[in-house]
């Protein structure tokens, strides 16, 4: 096969400070690799995932991008999705307005604003399922696993399991100090993960920095994460949840939140995130936040 090279990008998701917020690699040009180049770049680059930008097939959307971690492709990574669009702004293969994106987990709907330099990015995700509360046995060995009883617990946050492209179990604490001093077991979180069904533990306290706020920590080590930076699609399924459980108001069909994650890894970052609501459900998420590039390259193959 003849030499190819393509533009390759790493960029910090959810904050405007470089070194912070969750780091993605970016691969333009990705029609010139096979999938198991694909893979082995992602694999190289290090990234938790790495978002590999093609062209359109078909009419109904705009760009095409697939998502692999170091060790498999996935279908669906909000931060990561940021990261292209900012890429491909940044390149000047993108613009600013309204577009689809298409991928593995189907189409979704982007906003891209600001300029290359200050740019922002809304993805619109579906709303998540949510399963019955954890049992009782189930929830007090999570617990000794992180190390809290109940009485850490908030009453108001039942112990769920939420579902979209990936599961994340919802737990919610009083302390953001307890929170941020947290440090579990995560041999025993792998073990814990098929007797609870979700393969990341989202603990979060409400109100950390006033209303509508949030300071949360996710642990996916059965993914290879012990602990995820600032992830956009579980604040996605908290904001659901959240509305669900009639903890976040809504006002014309629309609740907002404001998520803080990352602190506790020294790469804090936000993110904003949009429910639109319909008979007291949530129907539709935008999550929303800015990127920094930290650096561009070229990659040659043979």
């Amino acid at each position: 096969m003849a030499k190819r090279t393509v533009n390759v990008f790493q960029i910090d998701v959810f904050t405007d400070q470089l070194f912070a917020g969750n780091p993605a690699g970016v691969v333009l040009g990705a029609e010139h690799l096979s999938e198991v180049e694909m893979q082995a770049l992602a694999r190289e680059l290090n990234n938790s995932d790495s978002a590999f930008v093609l062209p359109p097939d078909a009419p109904d959307h705009d760009v095409r991008l697939r998502f692999f971690t170091p060790n498999r492709e996935v279908g669906f990574v909000g931060h990561a999705s940021v990261a292209a669009h900012v890429a491909r702004l940044a390149a000047g293969q993108g613009k600013t307005g309204r577009l689809r994106q298409k991928g593995r987990a189907g189409i979704y709907d982007v906003e891209v604003s600001g300029t290359a330099a200050a740019p922002r990015v809304s993805v619109a995700i579906p709303a998540p399922d949510f399963q019955p509360p954890i049992d009782l046995d189930t929830r007090a060995r999570l617990l000794d696993i992180f190390g809290i009883d109940t009485a850490a617990l908030d009453p108001k946050c039942p112990v769920v399991v939420t579902k979209r492209t990936s599961t994340r179990l919802m737990i919610g604490l009083r302390s953001a100090d307890l929170l941020a001093s947290l440090q579990p077991n995560l041999e025993e979180l792998k073990r814990m993960t098929p007797h609870v069904g979700a393969d990341g533990y989202f603990l979060f306290v409400r109100d950390a920095r006033g209303p509508g706020t949030t300071e949360a920590r996710l642990f996916s080590p059965v993914l290879g994460i012990p602990e995820d930076p600032v992830s956009g699609n579980a604040h996605g399924m908290l904001g659901a949840y959240l509305v669900a459980n009639g903890l976040l108001p809504v006002t014309g069909g629309r609740a907002r939140l404001r998520g803080y994650q990352g602190k506790s890894m020294d790469r804090p970052g936000e993110i904003d995130v949009e429910v639109e609501v319909a008979d007291g459900r949530a129907r539709r998420i935008h999550i929303s936040g800015t990127a920094r590039v930290v650096f561009t390259t070229e990659v040659t193959l043979d």
